[in-house]
């Protein structure tokens, strides 16, 4: 026990640390709070200017697709907020700054966390937050003790899943330094992906983004269950609550890989 109040101890004391120098220069801090938010808001601006030419995107009206960008929205910012950071790793390989975490007597994947936790993206987190209730608010959902709960679990799950996707992209870096683009297209492109009903897409791109890699579940499948709508690509109703399994899952694999990448990592001597 004592062991672990000194682990927390000194997870805190990062957090702390990382805190108190963020805050310490406040009008940048509040800049860089108010501006980090733009990202988020241009993803919901860019939906709504969709729906200034069309009345319908993949099937779904205005008030359904947003459901599906809140879930979204909510997701990624508070995921980004919380592991983004972790996409730093290929610096970290370079400068041999993962060679000073490895010697220390704490994971190193917490300690990454919380070395440069961006406390400054809290306002897309926020915002994406704000997003989602007031579409949820203005959907004309029946809700159900059932749908409350998916409510609260999905965009928890998404977190979860858009977490793993970070850390599993990250573990690539151990053995490809300069997997940063790559990364990008899965973390971000990710995103924007479930952004969108999944029916707006076709073909290949579409079974490997949503159903291979699991995107459909982020937001799209928890939109349909909470709009009691089956699904127009032919899935059966249960895979709108199958979220939690599928984040599950996915948080499984990202620590496999990152356990993996950890145990094959060789130090660059520097």
């Amino acid at each position: 026990m004592a062991d672990r109040t000194g682990v927390f101890r000194a997870y805190r004391a990062l957090l702390g640390a990382q805190a108190r120098s963020q805050a310490a220069y406040r009008t940048s801090f509040l800049v860089d709070l108010t501006g980090n938010v733009g990202a988020t808001v241009f993803d919901v601006l860019t939906v709504l200017v969709l729906f200034g030419v069309t009345r319908s995107l993949g099937g779904f009206d205005l008030r359904e697709a947003m459901v599906i960008v809140g879930i979204s929205a909510c997701s990624f910012a508070t995921a980004d907020l919380l592991v983004g950071n972790i996409e730093r790793i290929p610096r970290y390989v370079r400068t041999g700054l993962l060679d000073a975490v490895l010697v220390r007597p704490l994971g190193a994947l917490p300690q990454l966390l919380l070395m440069d936790l961006p406390l400054r993206k809290v306002s897309r987190a926020i915002f994406g937050l704000t997003v989602l209730l007031v579409a949820l608010g203005s959907a004309n959902i029946d809700w159900t003790p059932a749908r409350v709960a998916l409510a609260v679990v999905a965009p928890l799950a998404g977190v979860v899943f858009f977490g793993a996707v970070f850390v599993a992209s990250a573990a690539v870096s151990f053995f490809w330094v300069e997997s940063g683009e790559l990364a990008n297209a899965v973390t971000y492109g990710g995103r924007d992906f479930t952004s969108y009903p999944v029916t707006v897409y076709d073909g290949w791109f579409r079974n490997i983004f949503a159903y291979g890699l699991g995107f459909a579940f982020v937001a799209y499948q928890p939109a349909l269950a909470l709009l009691g709508r089956s699904d127009p690509l032919g899935l059966p109703g249960w895979a709108g609550w199958a979220a939690p399994v599928v984040a599950l899952a996915a948080a499984g694999v990202a620590t496999l890989a990152w356990r993996f990448g950890i145990r094959h990592y060789r130090s660059t001597g520097s």
